[in-house]
């Protein structure tokens, strides 16, 4: 006679089955839900579209009262880069035990210092006047990829205006953590960049681009691709600050002259040395390209019209076309 076996426990469910949702075959939910929880988020705080902010993640001031300054070791890590590649710092100054490398860091650092405060006043421009704007959503909200350095500065100032602004972090194998800055409730951790990317430039209406790195870089190319190649069923506007910089860095017009990109994708992006120039040129593209849009102008009139009997329009409805159809 064979033993009648012992009752078996519940089996978990799919959706409770860490196992399964950590593994290969729970790929493809872990990325729709990088997708629908954003999504959910952003309907729920009611961001309408965002200004998105790129720059170095590797510099932040300390104390700029005793002019130190300290060099993360790697992108938005908490961890400080070796000493020997630290800058210029007050104890040296006053021990003479100064080299010329120190020196070029210390300046570098000082130049990184002043392009976080244009980072932080710019954001704070773009808020202020985000804030005055009609409507029951917040619009042109100040994003950052959420960690340290140019992206801390943009949500500064963000909050420092009184206004809402999101952090879209990543996930990366050393100890790292969002700035202080975000709003906890748009406060973003993503396994996947290419769904970090994806939620940068969804809502985006404009980019700015500050100094940076192979991030910034990836950023910025990725986007104008996006612009050039007529993916985004919108007009962004795109200003690259700090043209010293960036000329130094990288000579688009070298790509025109040879025939890589067309002499009219340099009007893709403007440079900006200023924050108030910057606010100008942003402040411009926003209101003829969304603003004053003729689709805003229908979306007013549906809303003023619209009888309570339709049924709820959809997110894409509310947020507008971002992204055009494949071709």
């Amino acid at each position: 006679m064979v033993d009648t076996p012992k009752a078996l426990e519940s089996a978990p469910l799919a959706y409770e089955n860490p196992a399964f949702l950590n593994s290969p075959d729970g790929r493809m939910l872990r990325i729709m839900a990088e997708y629908q929880e954003p999504m959910a988020r952003f309907r729920r705080e009611r961001i309408q579209d965002t200004v998105v902010f790129f720059g170095s993640a590797r510099f932040r001031a300390l104390d700029v009262a005793r002019s130190q300054f300290e060099l993360l070791e790697n992108t938005g890590s908490l961890k400080a880069a070796p000493k020997e590649e630290q800058p210029l710092n007050i104890e040296e100054v006053q021990a003479s035990e100064v080299t010329g490398q120190k020196l070029l860091r210390a300046g570098a650092a000082i130049e990184m210092a002043a392009y976080y405060e244009d980072a932080r006043k710019l954001a704070f421009m773009i808020s202020s006047w985000a804030k005055t704007l009609p409507g029951t959503r917040n619009r042109f909200v100040i994003t950052s990829g959420g960690g340290p350095g140019i992206m801390e500065a943009a949500n500064r100032g963000a909050y420092e205006a009184g206004a809402k602004t999101i952090g879209l972090n990543i996930k990366l194998p050393f100890e790292q953590q969002p700035n202080p800055y975000i709003t906890p409730s748009l406060n973003f951790d993503f396994h996947y960049f290419f769904m970090r990317k994806y939620w940068l430039v969804y809502l985006a209406k404009a980019l700015v681009v500050f100094p940076g790195g192979f991030g910034t870089l990836d950023e910025m190319f990725e986007v104008l691709t996006l612009v050039q190649t007529q993916k985004l069923a919108k007009k962004i506007s795109v200003v690259i600050y700090g043209s010293s910089y960036w000329k130094s860095v990288i000579n688009l017009d070298i790509l025109a002259e040879k025939g890589a990109i067309a002499v009219s994708d340099l009007n893709l992006f403007h440079y900006a040395d200023a924050p108030e120039d910057a606010f100008e040129i942003l402040k411009k593209g926003l209101t003829e390209n969304h603003l004053e849009s003729e689709f805003e102008q229908q979306q007013r009139a549906r809303q003023q019209a619209m009888d309570v009997t339709e049924p709820v329009p959809s997110a894409e409805e509310l947020l507008g076309p971002d992204l055009s159809r494949t071709r």
